[in-house]
């Protein structure tokens, strides 16, 4: 397995990405989807990531720069056909190293409070994540548990 920092141009990306909003709007209502489409992950303050085996795209993730000590995770997905065998974890793992190599103290992220993000949520909470109040721009909300970890 390869990971590699993404442009975001290529349709297999843009495929995995519409997979992602579009399952966000089966488990949320409109105004607690977070998930950013292709045009705003390709901010210069974002850097994208996905993990590839043999020429298939296998999940992807991000951080979203808040300052200088604090960034968010975004648009962690795996691909449907690859659930379960460590894609998100791997994942992960790359961007909490790379976080902290960027001098980060500090990653945040937000996700949904509904049964379908159980397995996102235990993921997190495995490697460090705690449960925590609202960051950046976001607000109180019943569809959203924020966590965060020390880096």
């Amino acid at each position: 397995m390869e990971i590699k920092i993404d442009d975001l141009r290529g349709p297999e990306i843009a495929a995995l990405l519409e997979d992602h909003l579009h399952s966000m709007t089966l488990h949320s209502p409109p105004e607690s989807i977070h998930a950013l489409d292709l045009e705003k992950l390709r901010k210069p303050e974002i850097t994208f990531w996905t993990l590839w085996e043999n020429g298939e795209l296998l999940g992807c993730g991000a951080i979203k720069e808040l300052d200088a000590e604090h960034c968010e995770l975004k648009s962690m997905k795996t691909n449907k056909n690859h659930l379960r065998k460590g894609v998100a974890e791997k994942i992960l793992v790359h961007i909490i190293e790379e976080a902290r190599s960027r001098g980060y103290k500090r990653i945040s992220l937000e996700t949904g409070s509904m049964d379908a993000f159980v397995p996102a949520r235990k993921l997190y909470a495995k490697h460090g994540f705690e449960e925590c109040g609202p960051f950046g721009d976001y607000v109180l909300d019943p569809n959203s548990v924020f966590m965060e970890r020390e880096l």
